[in-house]
């Protein structure tokens, strides 16, 4: 996705020569790219947005070097998916390797060779416009969780919450950090099958019948089936099939028991549980936390919930309460 309104991308030369600057920025235009230009690393930095497609940066820079302009970039969520070219007169590996630690895509020596320069851009773009195309299904499926969400008055933050929680608490037990962006990931999608249950079921104040809860029962099946597309989605599916297992095999779509249930779903299981609970709902009123806590261990008594997770979660909640409020997990992915 190349964000021009003529549909090329936009690179930013970021050179203290201005010789070099204009060399480049002559070679790039002459191409069809949009090229914005900066003297230093600060100024580089002040002109990096998601606008940009590709940098281009000079090692060797007054202020910022083009090794801090490339963490900067590679460090925030808005923009680590920018392509970064480091250009140096430097060959040795010491160099290479600060670069590579930096995040930079690519090298290039000076003096550059223009052939280079241009099969390197167009290869480091091309990489570029596939990976926002997958962030801009990640986004479409995150937007339509959130649609889902927003039907029903009484679960408003509910994927932001158990997003905040669910990643807290697989980083409390050390999961890694695959596993906790899943995790993240999976508190926004996981009732994403609900799409396909009617909304007179999904809003219905009164229990649901048999044939309602059957249809009811589908939804974490529906939602596997419409993420699986996605790659980076993998780690992801099992806790949306098996976020409403139960430990003693009650539980749906698959009846699984005890540890066949992934570790990562009984995670989000728990928080889902306890939002529920704490939040207010059509047929009672929200219930307070420890009358929330006291609930869960009864059910985990009956052989339902994983009782150790529930501990963690008391624990992270009694500690995070204040700051749960103010977060908004759905725009940090």
């Amino acid at each position: 996705m190349f964000n021009s309104a003529s549909g090329k991308a936009t690179i930013l030369v970021a050179d203290d020569a201005e010789m070099n600057r204009e060399l480049f920025s002559e070679i790039l235009t002459a191409e069809g790219y949009n090229v914005v230009c900066a003297e230093d690393g600060n100024q580089a930095l002040r002109a990096i947005d998601r606008t940009v497609d590709l940098a281009l940066l000079d090692v060797l820079m007054p202020g910022k070097t083009g090794f801090d302009v490339c963490q900067s970039i590679k460090s925030d969520p808005e923009t680590r998916f920018i392509a970064v070219v480091l250009v140096t007169g430097l060959a040795s590996v010491d160099e290479r390797i600060r670069g590579i630690k930096a995040g930079a895509d690519d090298f290039l020596i000076k003096p550059v060779n223009i052939h280079e320069l241009l099969a390197r851009t167009r290869s480091l773009l091309r990489l570029k416009e596939y990976t926002d195309e997958l962030d801009n299904a990640e986004t479409v499926l995150f937007s339509l969780a959130l649609s889902i969400e927003a039907k029903d008055p009484y679960t408003k933050g509910h994927c932001d919450r158990l997003s905040f929680y669910s990643e807290a608490i697989g980083r409390r037990l050390g999961m890694p950090h695959e596993q906790c962006v899943a995790l993240r990931r999976a508190g926004v999608v996981h009732d994403i099958g609900k799409i396909g249950v009617p909304e007179r079921v999904l809003i219905k104040t009164g229990p649901l019948n048999a044939e309602e809860w059957v249809t009811m029962m589908q939804h974490p099946i529906i939602g596997e089936r419409i993420c699986s597309p996605l790659k980076s989605f993998r780690p992801v599916l099992p806790i949306i099939r098996h976020h409403h297992e139960k430990l003693d095999g009650s539980g749906y779509p698959d009846g699984l028991k005890g540890d066949q249930i992934p570790l990562t779903a009984r995670v989000l299981q728990i928080t889902d549980i306890y939002d529920a609970l704490i939040t207010d709902r059509p047929y009672r009123r929200a219930l307070s936390h420890d009358v929330a806590v006291a609930t869960m261990r009864d059910e985990a008594k009956r052989g339902w919930w994983d009782s150790s997770l529930i501990d963690e979660l008391e624990t992270l909640v009694c500690r995070q309460r204040p700051v749960v409020e103010t977060i908004n997990v759905a725009h940090a992915f």
